[in-house]
């Protein structure tokens, strides 16, 4: 809540992005924040939102009715002075968030499109909620929000039986309940009202900022903003605390709140400080603003011990340990155009994105040149003579829009015994882990299937959070024999199943493996009615070639040959290779 609370007493934060697990009251936070703003307004952006219905656009009714140019504020006019709240921020598209984004800095909108040239205030506090498990935000959009923090429920019994009864509570009397506390929403709105006013008057002493500089610069965040964004909110502290000067608690309160996403420079770094590295970093900045340095925290070492535990709780079965070395891939298409959600894979048609041919609906936006070209013919029979061009309802012409989507990403990984034999699953799934980031960037679903012994597991269901597919990958269990025909009937079963639940999602599957299948003399015919089976399904498969070796088999040359798949070497795995070879995967 203080993180809210602080970018309410400065906007020019920047704003909160609040990530947490399901269940944890983000958006009642939100809303509660609101009602005791000076204004109390809480616009709320859709997902599905344009940049039109944002910022505002041509008002097409005045123009065609009245004949004069007109704008059509957008939602970010309605947030002024308010909270513009986004609701699973990393679904929206992110050039819609920088949108957002550099209004929220800014506090102005300047719209220069259409013909209109408008320019109006847009102060507001915006707040975006997420739950990392549907998906993150690339590091770039994390960067522009102002402070970041993690929710999450807890588990203390006391404390959730208490949630429990005061919702129960609002649930039989939602006016008694609100009266109950409006005493103390009260004093807390009042105290916002006179953190922002007594703003102006707060000094930023150079030795605070100098400190600022030092901590940014320890944790070696990108850029200027990291500083001003920890200036700011050291300053709203010393604002909402009553005090008329900045101090190093300030600071410190302000860098774990602004900091802890900046250091996420690669979509499988974990975000976060240790409360310890923050202890460093301000004991080394005071040597650098040549103060003396505070005794060092004396708390103990909350985990109780000296070492990192071994969380997997492992037996006797060998794991794939971790992944070898990643590298740079190129684009895997699906090919043909689909309608799936909104990526950067594959060809699909879009509510946004280039008009490529006109269509009778405006359900994808006005075609301007359409428009004409259909009103055109029509203007000596409506008595044109001079003048500008005459329109009518029935003019008006629709685009059909190619754009890019997503896809669902699956990846069947081999573990089998030949597989973990001289460190050859490392780079498989260091292969993988390329994938992943591609499929991050991409804003893809990825699943992870693995198969080894007697049958094939879905590691992980589909998700959007493709941290969690590393994370399971490093986890992979090796050994045993090669039930291939299982694993590329498992990686069927998750096509079906998602598209069951999301008919226009398109499936990509990435079968890894050296093709020995093992488990009686039919295996390897099993293995390609497998192949043919998850091929009928209209899924794109490649298949690549995990064997090594002076002699090899080509049995997974022979697989994908029979299912019309893609095939691919792991040497071949580049960036350049894999952009050839997956456009033309059929």
């Amino acid at each position: 809540m203080l993180a809210l609370v602080l970018c309410a007493v400065h906007p020019g934060i920047g704003g909160v992005l609040v990530r947490g697990e399901k269940g944890t009251a983000k958006s009642t936070a939100v809303r509660a924040l609101a009602a005791l703003l000076p204004a109390g307004r809480l616009v709320e952006l859709p997902v599905g939102a344009t940049e039109d219905r944002i910022v505002g656009s041509l008002d097409l009714q005045k123009v065609l009715r009245d004949g004069e140019t007109a704008f059509q504020p957008g939602l970010l006019a309605a947030a002024h002075l308010g909270v513009l709240y986004v609701d699973e921020v990393n679904l929206l598209h992110d050039h819609l968030v920088d949108v957002l984004l550099d209004a929220a800095a800014m506090g102005r909108v300047h719209i220069e499109r259409d013909g209109v040239s408008h320019s109006h205030a847009a102060e507001f506090v915006l707040v975006g909620t997420m739950n990392p498990e549907e998906g993150e935000l690339r590091p770039q959009l994390l960067d522009r929000f102002g402070l970041t923090v993690d929710v999450a429920a807890s588990r203390d019994v006391t404390i959730r039986t208490e949630v429990v009864r005061r919702r129960l509570a609002y649930e039989k009397n939602p006016a008694a309940f609100a009266e109950a506390y409006a005493d103390s929403d009260a004093e807390l709105a009042e105290h916002i009202i006179s953190a922002r006013g007594k703003l102006q008057d707060v000094d930023l002493p150079d030795n605070e900022l100098r400190r600022i500089a030092s901590v940014c610069a320890a944790f070696d965040v990108d850029g200027m903003r990291a500083d001003l964004v920890v200036a700011r909110t050291a300053m709203a502290h010393a604002a909402w605390r009553g005090a008329d000067e900045v101090t190093a608690d300030d600071v410190r309160v302000a860098a774990e709140l602004a900091l802890p996403h900046r250091r996420r420079r690669d979509p499988f770094d974990e975000p976060g400080i240790e409360p310890e590295q923050l202890d460093q970093a301000m004991r080394d900045a005071e040597e650098a603003i040549g103060e003396p340095e505070p005794d060092p925290d004396p708390s103990p070492d909350p985990s109780g011990g000296g070492g990192t535990p071994n969380p997997s709780g492992d037996g006797p079965t060998s794991q794939a340990g971790q992944p070898g070395k990643s590298f740079r891939t190129k684009l895997l298409q699906v090919p043909g155009v689909g309608e799936g959600a909104a990526g950067r894979r594959s060809r699909a048609r879009t509510a946004s994105g280039r008009a490529v041919r006109v269509a009778d609906d405006l359900g994808r936006g006005l075609h301007l040149v359409g428009t004409v070209f259909a009103a055109a013919p029509k203007q000596r029979e409506r008595g044109r003579i001079t003048g500008g061009l005459r329109l009518a309802g029935d003019d008006l012409r629709g685009a059909h829009r190619e754009g890019r989507e997503g896809n669902l990403v699956i990846f069947a990984v081999d573990a089998s015994g030949s597989m973990a034999a001289k460190d050859r699953l490392a780079a498989v799934t260091g292969a993988v882990v390329s994938l992943l980031r591609d499929a991050y960037q991409r804003r893809d679903k990825v699943a992870v299937v693995s198969f080894r012994a007697d049958d094939a597991q879905i590691v992980l269901p589909p998700t959007s959070s493709v941290d969690i597919a590393v994370r399971r990958l490093s986890g992979l269990r090796t050994g045993g024999r090669t039930p291939l025909a299982q694993g590329l009937l498992r990686a069927r079963e998750v096509v079906l199943r998602e598209r069951a639940r999301d008919p226009h999602r398109r499936s990509l599957v990435v079968v890894l493996t050296d093709g020995r299948a093992t488990g009686g003399t039919d295996a390897t015919t099993r293995a390609r009615i497998a192949a043919q089976l998850l091929a009928a399904e209209d899924a794109a498969v490649v298949v690549i070639d995990c064997e090594s070796g002076i002699v090899r088999l080509g049995l997974a040359a022979e697989l994908a040959k029979s299912c019309g798949a893609q095939y691919l070497q792991l040497g071949e795995l580049s960036a350049s290779a894999v952009a050839a070879a997956a456009r033309t995967v059929a």
